[in-house]
């Protein structure tokens, strides 16, 4: 298994010229155990990510490094010695090893399977604790409780490997993390969330999301999640690929992060909707205290505003306002008020799908009038055809007339102007 890893880092591959790491220098963590694995970076869709460990000097050799390459630097913790380089495509953070060798240091990690050394100059494997058993078995094992309680976020961080590896947590592993799940109520909430992100964003993660929630570890994140909440994310995922299978467009969307700063996806704001409560105002507050950003919890709220509401009997004038309230969020809406609904009613395995084809159907038709209407007239073209100020009344006007252009009783400005000089009268 090991042979995997020679042809992963040869010195044309790394982002720095290898000359100006010390000897020894190991690299360690998940480029290791992916370089195992085989997974390539296409598989992990990220850039290149890289922990290095050194037995000295660790600050000044990744302070060089970034000078010889005019990359970025930044010190993440003088005290432990610990920096970052950043490349265009690729992240190196450098460590002073803790202990007096690097199988001391390696002792000191979370799970069997991310503490695998590679010493990068002799191409030697350092696998003091079966590491590369582990990995070959599919089997997450904790190296000691003491390890888990020192930095409680390695309880989520088990889940979320889990989850992307595809692999099972030992059954002590498992055991302990249950135990430990008060713990992570002394973790920041945005170590956390960083953490809820791939769950959030894969289907593969929704299982170990879902044990996250009944073992107990999210309590401090999700006071008010229950089992419901837990058949709601699953059924989540069940209506997105339904959905996705009859409006294909949907696949596009659905993976996209809601803004290219935020990482968060469409179908991951779904799953944040099912874990917060379902009162626009209590969800607010538990957004907030997790630092979620603005637009992923102005995103959540509206979904939980909006997917009540959902009816394919609604009539144009609700269904334009509806549309003008959800936007973007209207994907997450709909699925949500799927699964919602579904879950709710206690349906047999085998219960069909309530869709909302049509309302679907408009959102995903750009030139669909009623989701996507074109403005026949501005707000200055009003002031000036009718000679009138400039009063909240013309934003009255304009959303009539909007409303009028998708019941079909308007389509060109002329008439848009004429049925605004009714209104003007009317309040006159």
């Amino acid at each position: 298994m090991y042979g995997s890893i020679l042809s992963k880092f040869k010195p044309d591959d790394l982002p720095f010229n290898l000359e100006l790491l010390p000897k020894p220098a190991y690299l360690v963590g998940g480029a290791v155990r992916d370089a195992l694995l085989e997974r390539s970076r296409d598989d992990l869709n990220f850039k290149l990510d890289l922990d290095f460990i050194l037995p000295a000097e660790a600050v000044n050799v990744a302070r060089k490094i970034a000078k010889y390459h005019q990359a970025g630097f930044v010190l993440l913790d003088e005290q432990r010695q610990i920096a970052r380089v950043v490349f265009p495509d690729a992240t190196v953070d450098i460590a002073q090893q803790e202990g007096d060798s690097v199988e001391a240091d390696l002792h000191r990690r979370d799970f069997t399977i991310n503490a695998i050394a590679y010493n990068i100059h002799t191409q030697e494997i350092i696998d003091p604790l079966q590491g590369g058993a582990d990995l070959g078995a599919g089997i997450l094992r904790m190296i000691s409780p003491a390890n888990l309680e020192d930095d409680p976020l390695r309880l989520m961080r088990g889940y979320r490997q889990a989850a992307q590896l595809g692999f099972t947590i030992e059954s002590e592993t498992h055991s302990k993390i249950r135990s430990l799940a008060s713990h992570l109520e002394k973790v920041a909430a945005e170590r956390i969330r960083v953490e809820l992100g791939y769950m959030l964003a894969n289907p593969q993660g929704t299982l170990w999301l879902i044990k996250a929630v009944e073992d107990g570890l999210l309590k401090s994140s999700f006071e008010y999640a229950t089992s419901q909440n837990c058949a709601l994310i699953a059924e989540v995922d069940r209506v997105a690929l339904q959905l996705t299978e009859e409006f294909p467009k949907l696949k596009e969307i659905l993976p996209q992060n809601i803004r290219d700063t935020v990482k968060t996806t469409w179908l991951g704001i779904a799953k944040l909707a099912c874990l917060v409560n379902s009162k626009p105002e209590i969800a607010l507050s538990e957004l907030e205290k997790l630092t979620y950003s603005k637009a992923e919890i102005q995103s959540v709220i509206t979904a939980l505003r909006t997917f009540p509401r959902l009816d394919a009997q609604l009539s144009l004038r609700e269904q334009y306002f509806l549309f003008r309230e959800a936007g973007s969020v209207f994907p997450t809406t709909a699925i949500l008020a799927t699964a919602y609904g579904n879950v709710v009613r206690e349906m047999s395995e085998d219960k069909p799908l309530i869709t909302y084809a049509s309302l679907l159907s408009r959102y995903l038709t750009p030139d669909d009038p009623v989701a996507h209407p074109t403005q026949l007239v501005s707000g200055t073209h009003i002031i000036s055809s009718l000679n009138i100020p400039s009063s909240p009344l013309i934003g009255k006007i304009l959303t009539e007339i909007a409303v009028a252009q998708v019941e079909g009783k308007i389509s060109t400005s002329y008439e848009a102007i004429e049925f605004a000089r009714k209104m003007v009268m009317g309040n006159g």
